[in-house]
């Protein structure tokens, strides 16, 4: 998520909160996606990651766009994708997709390009802290979500890609916390698959937050969380916050013209 969020942002747009929730959530399933990193016996069997998603049919055409992907857990997982010269991929699909935002989260980044991802779409299903960090989010009309991807067979997200420095990824893992991090094959704009995979912060779970990024711990979830009254991240009953919404756009904006 981009730092160079405001509440100073007008609360003008857009006009109609019910009609941006873009991405219904359907009845789910588990489908099973491969891992190398090491496993968690509440959410992992042998070698397969089970995530909840909307696709409501078989995760064929998911498996044959993203047969790389696996899920990173730590820090060392995230240096297997290191290049020789100790940089690391990362897609982003919100505030990320302008240059100029990305730049004002990561000012080191390199070789900024735009890229096309399948198998995922973008969905607005987790409470932010910092919206109620900056005074932005709305609880009384539930406009307090951002924004996160999804597994969903048959979609393609348009993305983009860039490098950070090795020293930049346990910041990057802290910042952010509640997802799930996937590591992924985005293509060019002409199909071509990239020669490096790339980190995807995606749809995560609250038992799997809890048990992991917290260790179980209340007080830690507490911190992060607790003291917002938040007792449930990841929903399907929440809107998108005006301000952070308006900034993706301005950012999608920016990205194409």
């Amino acid at each position: 998520m981009s730092n160079s969020l405001s509440p100073s942002v007008s609360h003008s747009f857009p006009p109609t909160v019910s009609h941006i929730r873009a991405f219904p959530l359907r009845a789910t399933i588990s489908i099973p996606i491969a891992v190398s990193a090491r496993t968690y016996p509440s959410t992992l069997h042998r070698r397969f990651l089970w995530i909840p998603s909307p696709i409501m049919s078989s995760n064929t055409k998911l498996a044959a766009t993203q047969p790389e992907l696996w899920q990173l857990d730590d820090s060392s997982d995230f240096e297997k994708l290191l290049s020789p010269s100790g940089y690391i991929s990362i897609c982003g699909f919100g505030s990320l997709l302008s240059e100029r935002s990305a730049r004002s989260t990561f000012p080191n980044l390199l070789n900024f390009r735009v890229a096309k991802l399948k198998g995922f779409r973008r969905v607005f299903a987790h409470v932010a802290p910092i919206f109620f960090d900056r005074g932005i989010a709305k609880p009384e009309t539930k406009e307090i979500s951002s924004l996160s991807v999804e597994p969903c067979e048959g979609e393609t997200l348009i993305v983009t890609v860039f490098e950070i420095q090795k020293s930049e990824i346990p910041a990057f893992m802290e910042r952010e916390l509640e997802f799930r991090f996937l590591a992924v094959l985005p293509e060019t704009l002409d199909g071509e698959p990239f020669a490096n995979p790339a980190v995807l912060c995606t749809r995560y779970s609250d038992e799997e937050f809890f048990q992991i990024r917290c260790k179980g711990n209340k007080d830690i979830y507490f911190q992060h969380y607790g003291r917002y009254n938040i007792e449930k991240i990841w929903r399907d009953d929440i809107l998108p916050c005006r301000v952070y919404l308006r900034h993706c756009v301005y950012q999608y904006e920016d990205m194409i013209f």
